[in-house]
């Protein structure tokens, strides 16, 4: 492998028929010999592979080619060539796992009344504008603003993302009901349907971080309002936006500070713990 490299991307559209996409989309990947997840739903894809650089841009190429996906909004990374086990293609009712399809409506133009889009830049205007009434509001699991997130951020106490529903449903957020909040995520997927989840509840002004963490950290670095590292699911567990980012997280073990995350069961992701090297060696 010369150059290994990781691709994410989603796109919200109408599919009539999941498994034919996702048949087409084993194949397509496969054939390159890439390794990942892909999800289809009648919602759309989400897809995270990784592989050789010049088999990702076939891949990315051939996906583009369905006229749904041709604007997909590709991100890319450095892999190291192990970022994943296996590949999986799977067609599931939503392609982040809400627990309610039937609540999220999606057209050709995407989902039906999320939040407001903001480019990096358009957020950092909007900060300097309402100045502390703009709250962020991570949309990720707890443990993955451990080690990453922005400045006074709300972070929710979720394990999965369909706790998100529970705690909205309940109302535990509604004091934020006339705050301009703005939403964000790794990629900007499940800020999609969150923003209109929240908008569903009563949320008068609720914006999302266009193309998420990952197109700001690309934009601003660590010399913006984000803090520390991004938590991904892959092999490496985290990225960094500079050589020297903020170690916020905390080990599990001894307390000293760090962003290394250790899976301390079976490696399936859902055992991963914040441990330093002399708590955890490698």
């Amino acid at each position: 492998m010369s150059t290994p490299k990781i691709v994410l991307f989603y796109v919200f559209a109408p599919l009539p028929d999941p498994e034919a996409i996702r048949l087409w989309q084993f194949a397509l990947a496969s054939s390159n010999g890439l390794t990942g997840r892909i999800v289809v739903s009648p919602h759309g894809i989400n897809a995270t592979v990784g592989g050789d650089v010049r088999a990702v841009k076939r891949y990315v190429r051939g996906t583009r080619e369905y006229a749904p996906f041709a604007g997909a909004d590709v991100k890319w990374s450095d892999g190291r060539g192990d970022d994943f086990p296996k590949l999986s293609v799977k067609v599931r009712p939503e392609i982040v796992t809400f627990g309610v399809p039937d609540r999220v409506r999606v057209t050709a133009d995407g989902v039906v009344g999320g939040g407001t889009p903001l480019s990096p830049d358009e957020v950092h205007a909007l900060v300097a504008e309402r100045g502390d009434d703009v709250v962020f509001f991570d949309g990720r699991n707890a443990f993955e603003a451990a080690v990453g997130r922005f400045d006074g951020a709300v972070v929710p106490d979720v394990e999965t993302t369909r706790d998100f529903v529970t705690q909205l449903d309940a109302g535990v957020y509604d004091h934020l009901r006339s705050t301009p909040v703005v939403t964000y995520c790794t990629g900007g997927v499940r800020c999609e349907v969150l923003s209109a989840l929240m908008r569903e509840r009563g949320f008068e002004e609720v914006y999302q971080l266009d193309g998420g963490i990952v197109r700001y950290g690309e934009r601003f670095g660590d010399d913006g309002l984000w803090q520390g590292s991004l938590f991904v699911f892959d092999e490496r567990r985290t990225v960094a936006f500079s050589p020297d980012p903020a170690v916020i997280g905390t080990c599990s073990g001894c307390g000293h500070p760090t962003s290394r995350y250790v899976d301390l069961d079976d490696g399936d992701g859902r055992s991963l713990t914040l441990r330093c090297p002399e708590c955890a060696p490698a």
